[in-house]
């Protein structure tokens, strides 16, 4: 052998076999037609998107964990690459005129995985929302049981929603530590305790009560229902995301997992949506 030069190894195999090689090739040509193509793409699909396009959009970011195994990394690299996608879809949200959105970043049932695993995702979910509220581009708004939570991850979220609070932008909702079924339960109790404290008897509430007055207590109350809810991963099924309010929501199943969710699948998703004859049951 040479001096200075590396003994061939299995590595050297790899690089030369010629069906590793071709299919290496194939790949990075496509990715490289991907990366001229997509922008010409999204900007002709923007160009001739219809113009009744959701006014609240509800997203269920799915599929951190499957991605990081994937790509060979552990756990907490899925959820910063997560963490990391909110802002780009935040900004194609801004760019087609949506007015509301709503982001599931941690279910009630997600609060009991380990340890090990929730500790760092907290610390994450609260870095991104910090980091969102400093750029003071969007009003946010935490949605969920917050009691459920660390005080210190609390205490941050609902310190954002005060840093943001008279911003003059697209309303955010953070749902952390959500559930829809404690959603419900939440706006039963409450209204059930502004009746106690009028002095309503239940039979009297009983006679009188309407489902508005159940909406006027939910987490989003005053605010439009989604007309669309996306959930990314391949996953088709709600899993307790806005129970409530998504009885008469469009919903749109993305195979992309969330961390490789991309500009083009969110503009497929509206031009899903906008091809739609919504009739709300009539």
């Amino acid at each position: 052998m040479v001096a200075g030069r590396r003994a061939p190894d299995d590595r050297d195999a790899l690089l030369f076999h010629p069906e590793v090689s071709y299919h290496r090739v194939v790949a990075d040509w496509k990715a490289g037609v991907r990366r001229v193509l997509y922008p010409a793409y999204e900007a002709r699909m923007l160009r001739r998107m219809p113009g009744h396009l959701p006014q609240h959009v509800g997203v269920m970011l799915d599929g951190n964990r499957r991605w990081a195994k994937a790509v060979g990394r552990d756990t907490a690299h899925g959820h910063r690459a997560g963490a990391a996608n909110i802002e780009p879809l935040l900004g194609w949200c801004d760019e087609v005129g949506i007015e509301v959105v709503t982001l599931w970043l941690l279910s009630t049932d997600n609060l009991n995985r380990s340890p090990a695993e929730l500790a760092p995702l907290l610390d994450i979910i609260a870095d991104a929302v910090d980091s969102l509220a400093d750029q003071r581009r969007w009003r946010l708004h935490p949605v969920g049981a917050l009691d459920l939570l660390p005080d210190e991850v609390a205490a941050r979220l609902k310190s954002a929603a005060d840093a943001t609070v008279d911003v003059d932008g697209m309303l955010v909702n953070i749902a952390v530590g959500y559930g829809g079924r404690r959603e419900i339960a939440d706006a039963v109790r409450s209204l059930l305790h502004e009746h106690a404290a009028r002095g309503t008897s239940l039979e009297e509430l009983a006679q009188i009560l309407e489902v508005e007055h159940i909406s006027e207590h939910l987490y989003t109350k005053g605010q439009p229902d989604p007309d669309l809810v996306i959930r990314t991963s391949g996953e088709q099924r709600l899993g307790g995301f806005l129970l409530w309010q998504s009885a008469r929501s469009e919903f749109y199943f993305c195979d992309a997992l969330w961390p490789a969710f991309r500009r083009v699948d969110f503009l497929r998703a509206m031009r899903s949506y906008a091809a739609r004859d919504r009739r709300f049951g009539t």
